[in-house]
């Protein structure tokens, strides 16, 4: 083959075609990375997808500079996958190639592996005579003397002839001889400058391998999971997605493990999948207990160098059977994919915002089980969808027979469901009997638990310390430069900051508008529910779990681990707390306000409240005993409030299909927003009004606005939406040629050459 067809990390829809040079038509091959130039001055690392002898007639053809791997790096599987979230979600490819990838197997330099460095004698001294002349020298530099002296006993030549230790030397580091003779690096560097040792580097993977598998910890399932593992078994022989709804704390993680392990046993891999990097955290714990180094952990708290050695021993010949990550683990190589589990499956944090691809890993799990083998003869890999509050979506598709579906209507071991009590907040605000955010009843119910040495959970979903600051005589309050909102105040790192762009601000001592010195925050965000509890409840042992306090992978473990052995016993958090946690010690939990979920200019406000709402809700009284949530809320009519309380889903369920068949919105239609940005607003109002018209040519009615996000400026860029509703069944790949015509249409005028178009496919 002449051509290489390779993809680019550059956010442009196509291949990219270079010319093999023959001294590499040996080594080039499907799935290899390569070096190439594009343009004028830039270099790329691609990955080469197809080999041919087209030779391209517009273009003169550019050589590959150097094939950068042995061995591909890329299964056909793979590919398949990035081809369809290409199509699906309209992301060019070479944006796909970005996302899937870890930095360190996208950049020229690459991956550099970690290394110790190794101590070893000379040639020249491993012998007898000539070891005992070294020892002479060293007479002088008992130092020295004493490291060398150490190096031998450590290496086994005490006890061994020349000759056999020549065979079998033990190996020494660096670390551990300095350890041994007590010594220092420049001690070492002495004796390696007189040439009696010398250096040398090993790799060393960054990975756990030492913890072995303990079978004995798969415990046995109960009649009832055992009853729902049996029709789990008999939905896949029909179905290849099946939903399991379970209520919280029914045990679907050990149902889980005996479908893991049913896999393992038929040489087949899992990849598990997880909502938030906190749940893998204890989840990891878990299945570690059962499959020790059998696991492989994959989210983006681990560092660039860490991911890259997962990636390279999935493709190995000793990969990990299981994989546990979030979203991006959908992305990593399986040579024998038998079982996909997505965990908490309504979870939105499944959803890829920015930057592009925007893919859901739901979605491309399913895809990726039903692309993986082009075999006939070979199964596919079945797909299990775990969750106590499916989203409407999945629900749907299991009611109507496109998913297969199994109940668990119980909690395991018949543990009740937590009582939830409602508190009307806005009459307690009328008669002056609220602590701040706090009612009597729900700090009555918190320190009791504190007191019988139980722990409590405090769920507020806004971080930081106030939502906004505000003038107290005039109402001025501080806005982002960059962007259309409000700024968060951070009490505790003593500034402002912008949620959006992340751009931070000092915090003024007087309004610039009226010059009053009173300045405010208003609202109450997790930091300043933390500050008001110690005061109130000073013998409590507060941590925070939100995205503040969680920067780094060891802060969720931290946060995590302390709770989970009780060494702190109130944890305050956001939407993070909410996802499967498991805390044994937890008999109350509080919602401190429900109104923020629920009043949302969003169609799916009240799916995403209900599904929030009763997740915390599942953190109380997991062993035991029943557990009590303390609900406080404005409106505690509100139909979705008395549906969580008295946890009726499928009541909630037909509620929200009612409403949704009749405003034509999901499960019904499928959604498709197209966002525009530009620096002039004026621009970006002409172009989406242009491009609204341009649709409507094809779409008519299907296309509403363009109109402004409730954040129409985000770093400095104007943004216009466009909402495409198109019924379910319509020709998707003719929806997606007219899209990408007319947005090539716009962009030929000169107008709108830097103007940003994007699309939301699916959006949340």
């Amino acid at each position: 083959m002449s051509y290489a067809d390779i993809i680019l990390p550059v956010p442009l829809n196509s291949l990219f075609t270079y010319a093999i040079p023959t001294d590499m038509a040996e080594s080039v091959a499907f799935g290899k990375r390569v070096l190439v130039s594009f343009g004028p001055k830039n270099h790329y690392v691609g990955i080469i997808v197809r080999l041919h002898d087209n030779k391209p007639t517009t273009y003169k053809v550019k050589p590959i500079e150097q094939v950068l791997d042995d061995t591909p790096l890329l299964l056909e599987s793979q590919l398949r996958l990035w081809q369809w979230i290409a199509d699906y979600y309209m992301s060019p490819i070479g944006d796909v190639y970005k996302g899937a990838l870890p930095a360190g197997l996208k950049a020229e330099d690459g991956y550099k592996p970690r290394t110790e460095t190794y101590i070893r004698l000379t040639l020249p001294y491993q012998n007898e005579p000539t070891l005992h002349v070294a020892l002479n020298m060293l007479a002088r530099a008992p130092r020295q003397q004493e490291a060398f002296i150490s190096y031998l006993t450590l290496s086994g030549w005490d006890n061994i002839s020349s000759e056999e230790w020549r065979n079998d030397c033990a190996e020494i580091t660096r670390e551990e001889l300095m350890n041994a003779s007590g010594t220092d690096s420049s001690t070492i560097n002495q004796l390696v400058k007189r040439g009696l040792l010398e250096t040398y580097e090993v790799e060393v993977g960054r990975l756990n391998l030492n913890t072995e598998p303990h079978l004995e910890n798969i415990k046995p399932l109960s009649d009832i999971q055992q009853e729902a593992y049996n029709q789990i078994l008999f939905s896949f022989m029909k179905k290849d997605v099946t939903l399991l709804h379970g209520v919280t704390s029914s045990g679907k993680t050990e149902i889980y493990i005996h479908l893991i392990m049913r896999e393992l046993e038929q040489h087949r891999q899992v990849l598990f999948l997880m909502p938030e990097i906190a749940l893998t955290v204890q989840m990891m714990e878990r299945l570690q207990r059962v499959f020790g180094n059998r696991l492989g952990i994959y989210h983006s708290k681990y560092s660039d160098a860490e991911r890259v050695e997962i990636w390279q021993k999935q493709l190995s010949g000793n990969p990990y059977d299981v994989i546990l990550g979030a979203r991006s683990a959908v992305f990593l190589p399986f040579q024998h994919l038998g079982l996909i589990i997505v965990d908490e499956e309504h979870e939105t944090s499944y959803k890829q915002q920015d930057p592009a691809p925007r893919y859901h890993a739901r979605s491309a799990a399913i895809m990726l089980a039903k692309l993986y083998n082009t075999d006939a003869s070979t199964p596919a890999p079945k797909v299990l969808l775990g969750t106590a509050t499916p989203c409407m979506e999945t629900y749907h598709n299991a009611k109507t027979g496109k998913y297969g579906l199994v109940e668990l209507t119980q909690r395991y071991e018949g543990i009740e469901l937590p009582e939830i009590q409602i508190v009307d907040t806005k009459d307690l605000q009328h008669r002056k009997m609220m602590n701040g955010p706090f009612s009597p009843l729900l700090l009555a119910r918190v320190r009791e638990a504190l007191e019988r040495g139980e722990q409590a959970i405090l769920f507020q979903n806004r971080r930081g310390w106030a939502p906004m600051l505000e003038c107290k005589q005039c109402g001025w309050v501080p806005r982002c430069q960059h962007c259309d909102v409000s700024l968060t105040l951070h009490k505790s790192m003593n500034q402002l900051t912008c949620h959006y762009c992340g751009y931070t601000y000092q915090i003024p001592t007087e309004c610039p508008a009226c010059g009053c010195k009173q300045l405010q925050g208003r609202g109450y965000g997790t930091e300043k529910i933390e500050d008001q509890i110690r005061d109130i409840l000073p013998e409590a042992r507060i941590s925070r779990m939100d995205l503040d306090t969680t920067r780094t992978r060891n802060a969720y473990e931290r946060i995590i681990s302390d709770f989970s052995s009780g060494r702190t016993n109130l944890l305050i958090g956001t939407q993070m707390i909410s996802k499967g946690l498991d805390f044994g010690n937890v008999s109350v939990v509080g919602i401190i306000s429900a109104d923020g979920m629920l009043n949302q200019p969003d169609f799916r406000a009240y799916e995403h409240a209900y599904m929030m709402i009763a997740q915390v809700s599942g953190r109380a009284g997991r062993k035991g005993k029943r557990g009590l949530v303390i609900l406080q809320t404005k409106n505690p009519d509100v139909s979705v409030i008395q549906q969580v309380v008295h946890n009726d889903f499928k009541t909630f369920y037909n509620d929200m299909k009612s409403e949704r068949s009749a405003f034509n919105y999901p499960p019904y239609c499928h959604l498709i927003y197209v966002y525009m940005k530009h620096k002039k607003d004026d621009v970006v109002e002409t172009a989406s009004r242009e491009l609204g018209a341009r649709l409507r040519q094809w779409f008519g009615s299907r296309v509403l606005g363009p109109d402004k996000p409730t954040v129409s400026r985000v770093k400095t860029l104007s943004i216009r939406k466009l909402v495409l509703k198109l019924e379910n069944g319509i020709d998707m790949p003719r929806v997606r040629q007219y899209l990408a015509l007319a947005q090539e249409q716009m962009l030929q005028d000169k107008r709108y050459a830097s103007l940003q178009v994007y699309y939301d496919v699916d959006p949340l």
